[in-house]
């Protein structure tokens, strides 16, 4: 499935760097405001440990990753949502994406300028989220002024519209999200079918100087102390480190983890961190010509995982011979796995599991 998450944040943030890092995708990333105008993508391979080891297991030739998009969007001012800046075309490209990566700056330093002229999470956070909020309260108005002339002429059905819409601004007019807006299931595609930003999951990056490595500062804590409010995730990326590393040959990059104190680099970190925002998970098939890594939302059933790897799975989907890694890696081979009665056969209502090996059976 086709994943992609927006480094969104104030200009100069560091969300260049971060994303020329994750992708080598070359976008600018000059020291001044929107050096970014058109939305850089880039398509990231997911760090998985497993995989190498169901090629091991299952006798594959190669390793063929699962991926993730990321777009890299030119920095937000304040005004954005009035189209302040370049605002109107960046909060649209924030619409399209699926989860909100916002880059916030956590580090002194005074060659790289700062649109506010000092370093605090807790505003620049605020202008951002403001920005979004403002933005969906336009697009949620438009709507008001549409159902609510049709109410007017009597259609109960746009009135009951009306009632839902004219709440939800209510919400957002409060501060509130539009994700922590309670609404009925029958009436959740209404809400849907807005594509509010305030709606999508965020995930926040504490972008730091190398010395604040691993845990970050005084400015992440900032960050942290929003996050738990918000119910979400920080990643604390130093991103000029990130960047050095990016041209490193593994074993390079191993060592220079280490001098920093570090088990795992900071991107590889955000990934698995934008994967736990969006609630996905990671299951494997492998065969003569490769062990390859799929991606589906946590709940996904058999024969719809069994579509991410071709459309004619799902259509005449059978079963699924089914083996955690976990119990594979244990027995050694695909055959002790069989012998030890490990692999069960799994129907259509079957639930997978992160971490799933799975063959499935169906009718051309």
């Amino acid at each position: 499935m086709s994943v992609q998450c927006g480094l969104v944040g104030l200009p100069n943030v560091g969300k260049s760097t971060i994303f020329n890092a994750l992708s080598n995708a070359g976008a600018e990333a000059d020291n001044y405001p929107f050096c970014t105008v058109d939305p850089n993508v880039g398509v990231v391979p997911v760090p998985d440990e497993r995989l190498p080891q169901v090629k091991e297991l299952a006798g594959s030739p190669e390793t063929v990753p699962t991926t993730i998009e990321f777009v890299d969007i030119a920095g937000l001012v304040e005004g954005a949502a009035e189209g302040e800046g370049l605002g109107n075309q960046f909060l649209a490209n924030i619409r399209e994406v699926d989860a909100i990566i916002h880059v916030v700056r956590c580090f002194e330093d005074e060659g790289v300028a700062h649109v506010a002229g000092s370093v605090n999470p807790t505003r620049d956070v605020e202008v951002i989220n403001t920005e979004l909020l403002l933005k969906d309260l336009e697009t949620v108005e438009k709507r008001i002024d549409k159902v609510g002339a049709a109410a007017k002429k009597g259609d109960q059905e746009a009135a009951e519209e009306l009632s839902l819409y004219e709440r939800l601004h209510d919400h957002l007019s409060e501060g509130h999200w539009a994700r922590s807006f309670e609404v009925s299931e029958p009436n959740r595609s209404l809400v849907d079918e807005l594509f509010l930003l305030t709606e999508k999951p965020v995930l926040y990056v504490a972008n730091v100087d190398e010395t604040a490595l691993p845990d970050g500062n005084e400015y992440a804590d900032q960050l942290r102390a929003i996050a738990r409010e918000e119910g979400t995730q920080v990643v604390v990326i130093s991103a000029e480190l990130e960047a050095q590393m990016a041209d490193l040959e593994p074993d390079e990059r191993r060592l220079f983890l280490e001098d920093a104190g570090l088990r795992r680099s900071g991107l590889e970190r955000l990934v698995h961190a934008a994967y736990d925002v969006l609630d996905l998970i990671t299951f494997f098939t492998a065969d003569e010509k490769g062990a390859y890594a799929w991606t589906v939302e946590r709940g996904t059933r058999a024969p719809q995982a069994a579509g991410q790897v071709h459309s004619d799975f799902e259509e005449g989907f059978i079963k699924a011979e089914t083996i955690h890694f976990s119990d594979l890696d244990e027995a050694g081979s695909e055959a002790a796995a069989r012998e030890a009665g490990l692999i069960r056969t799994e129907g259509k209502d079957y639930v997978v599991e992160d971490g799933d090996v799975m063959e499935f059976r169906f009718n051309v």
